[in-house]
């Protein structure tokens, strides 16, 4: 018999993350476990790594604490607005590369179940950006669920 006590959803508030909402909501209901709720900001828009040199991009500066800032906002009302009947809800805010920190975060709190949603990218653009679902899938150090957004269009991979 399973025994999950400890479940992590890590969102990024996106239609496909929010497809794995109701799984994570379920199994925890079902057994009447902690839901752990995740946001990493993603800061390396920052910069951009070319061979040994890291060129800047073109993009507007915004300090990492009023990004960290925003983004515990929206957190918050995201789990008031979709988690209000959810008991035990521990929730978290962090920076980083997102697949390090959903694994990291896993690791330390001993998560038994990572349940997260997929981007349904084509095989081509999952192989040349990769994918956060992925990489957790491959790292992580328990289980993971993922859940394809339903209105995702199935596409066969080239053989």
């Amino acid at each position: 018999m399973l025994n999950l006590k400890k479940i992590l959803y890590p969102t990024d508030f996106s239609e496909n993350s929010l497809a794995a909402l109701p799984y994570a909501v379920g199994l925890v209901q079902q057994n009447h476990a902690v839901l752990h709720c995740i946001h990493v900001v993603d800061v390396r828009h920052e910069q951009y790594l070319t061979s040994e040199y890291r060129v800047p991009l073109e993009v507007p500066h915004v300090p990492k604490d009023k990004l960290l800032r925003t983004a515990r906002v929206r957190l918050d009302r995201f789990i008031t607005k979709s988690l209000s009947g959810t008991d035990k809800v521990i929730s978290k805010v962090v920076s980083g590369e997102p697949f390090v920190e959903i694994i990291h975060y896993a690791k330390d709190q001993e998560i038994d179940l990572i349940v997260l949603g997929t981007h349904g990218r084509s095989a081509l653009a999952s192989m040349l950006l990769g994918s956060v679902a992925e990489k957790v899938v491959s790292k992580a150090p328990c289980p993971v669920l993922t859940v394809r957004h339903p209105e995702h269009k199935f596409e066969m991979p080239c053989i």
